[in-house]
């Protein structure tokens, strides 16, 4: 049997339409690219379990044909951002008095331009054209960004559909807020919650009281000093749910493990927390509410250090803010990369629609002295907000090594950021490097850790009367 004969019309490989025997599970970058270029130029059809060319039926049993679907969402989900929002049907047909299924994957054109297919940490931009899928060209690129119709991931449509019952932490978490007022539909769909068929937008998907997908992903950790690069890690805890129970899972994280210390007076004690409650909220309200749910593969990252807290939220500041390290919250824009979820915060009365939450910080430190004054520093990929320990009485360690920014290698260790940043403002011998790290000057240092920083481009190598110097390329390492 032929395609034809299912679907009642003549099929013809072109833009918009491309047939796949099976999906190649060894190179998914083969089929994943024709599901980026549909949605990079019109849209089109995918139809897997039928043969290239010939378009003959191969087809799937119906337990296979489930399984080969979940493969392709799996795909979707790791490797395209943004996910581009596809249809998928199985086209039932009886070959030989046997029930099978082939998969019809319909690509609607993104309102999102470009898609982007990363691949072994890879980024790369597919069009469609006549038939084929090849790279986008600068001009394509430039094209689809100005084309792109919404820019938000969280005000995208999904395809689930809203039920009040699905959202009782959301309503709870309202209710507490707001004096036991209730969250009213009405006003759920004054935000954008849900569209006019009542399907839910992408931010709203993330509240959903049974939500544990990847895009909220939190990893909370406690290390015994001040780095992570050579102190013990106390513990590191992972946690995926809706966007409600990783605020309360972080905050109850921090509040069973910082410290906590008294200053005896002659008409009492003055009981001190590590970190002002109200600043601890604002700072987890702000990770939250600013990711970027674009990027797959990420996570918050809590990490308390003997010091400090540091939260760190992926993406870089919205639309174009960047700097190294400031102390001057109060000069910090702040700009919704998140319209919906910001939208629900403030209507939760968790956040100001001003976007005050850095002052509060302020204001909650304002009586500590300079080593123990919070500041934030970005990256184009993060953005990191340090919260002293005020029960530490020494303050934040000075770091008198620079933050940098290097691009991902091969068979990276725990140690490279530490050593780029030790190596950048001088060249050092691998016994001055294994010090600074607290590890032996071992073999195993210097042939794969250091070789690999050299070979990989990021570190220098020099020798002076027998003597081998590193020191990092500036050409490649940033200081950030």
């Amino acid at each position: 049997m032929y395609l034809e004969e299912i679907t009642n019309k003549v099929e013809l490989e072109s833009r918009n339409m491309e047939c796949k025997a099976e999906l190649n599970k060894t190179d998914t970058i083969n089929w994943l690219k024709t599901i980026a270029g549909f949605a990079n130029a019109e849209g089109g059809i995918l139809y897997i379990g039928v043969e290239d060319k010939t378009h003959k039926l191969i087809g799937f049993s119906r337990k296979d044909a489930d399984k080969e679907r979940n493969f392709f969402n799996k795909g979707l989900n790791e490797n395209l951002s943004p996910r581009p929002r596809v249809k998928i049907d199985f086209l039932r047909y009886v070959n030989n008095g046997r029930e099978l299924f082939i998969i019809q994957v319909t690509v609607p054109e993104s309102e999102i331009k470009p898609v982007v297919l990363r691949y072994n940490n890879v980024p790369s931009i597919f069009m469609r054209r006549d038939g084929f899928t090849n790279g986008a060209t600068y001009e394509e690129i430039i094209e689809m960004s100005i084309k792109s119709r919404k820019t938000q991931y969280d005000v995208l449509p999904s395809d689930e559909l809203y039920y009040r019952s699905n959202f009782s932490k959301l309503l709870d978490f309202y209710s507490v807020h707001n004096n036991g007022a209730e969250l009213t539909d009405k006003a759920l769909a004054s935000l954008g919650f849900f569209d006019s068929d009542k399907h839910l937008k992408n931010g709203a998907v993330l509240f959903e009281d049974e939500y544990t997908g990847e895009k909220t992903g939190v990893q909370c950790s406690v290390f015994s000093g001040f780095t992570k690069g050579s102190e013990r890690i106390v513990t590191i805890n992972h946690f995926h749910g809706n966007i409600i129970d990783s605020i309360e899972y972080i905050l109850s994280f921090l509040k069973q493990r910082m410290n906590h210390s008294i200053i005896k007076q002659a008409s009492g004690r003055i009981n001190i927390d590590a970190f002002p409650e109200r600043a601890l909220f604002e700072g987890v309200i702000n990770a939250i509410a600013h990711r970027d749910y674009y990027l797959n593969g990420t996570q918050i990252q809590i990490d308390l250090f003997k010091d400090r807290l540091e939260i760190s939220s992926p993406g870089g500041f919205y639309q174009g803010q960047s700097f190294g390290k400031t102390y001057d919250l109060s000069s910090i824009i702040s700009k919704r990369r998140n319209e919906l979820i910001c939208g629900i915060f403030v209507k939760c009365n968790v956040m100001e629609a001003a976007g005050t939450g850095f002052d509060k910080i302020m204001e909650d430190y304002r009586s500590a002295d300079d080593r123990h004054k919070p500041f934030i520093y970005a990256r184009s990929d993060h953005f990191t907000l340090v919260l002293p320990d005020l029960t530490y009485a020494e303050g934040v360690v000075d770091n008198t090594y620079p933050e940098i920014v290097y691009p991902p290698i091969g068979n990276p260790s725990k140690h490279d950021e530490k050593i780029l940043s030790y190596c950048y403002p001088a060249a050092r011998k691998a016994q001055d490097i294994a010090e600074y790290l607290g590890i032996s000057n071992s073999t195993y240092l210097r042939k794969n850790i250091l070789q690999n920083l050299v070979d990989n481009g990021l570190l220098e190598m020099h020798s002076e009367t027998g003597t081998t110097f590193y020191r990092t390329n500036h050409d490649t390492v940033l200081e950030g």
